[in-house]
């Protein structure tokens, strides 16, 4: 399974999300730390769920890190967060 397929299915699964955008920008870091041939290192996802209500901004991150657990984590050069209810 592609790491973008991974990410949105594990975000479904724990979120239920009126709102999921997973985007691949490898390719804009081509020559930069992290790159690897066949991109899939850097992404930015945008997420929208009732389940951040009321919660700030360091326990939404916590909860997309537990949501994607460290072996995917881990498989991940960068991970830029846009989240909000």
């Amino acid at each position: 399974m592609a790491k973008r397929d991974d990410i949105m299915t594990r975000l479904e699964r724990a979120f239920a999300p009126h709102l999921l955008r997973v985007e691949d920008e490898s390719e804009q870091h081509r020559g930069h730390a992290g790159y690897g041939e066949g991109g899939e290192s850097h992404y930015r996802v945008t997420i929208r769920a009732a389940a951040f209500a009321g919660q700030g901004r360091l326990a939404r991150h916590r909860a997309v890190h537990a949501a994607l657990g460290q072996d995917l984590l881990a498989r991940l050069h960068a991970l830029a967060l846009d989240i909000d209810e």
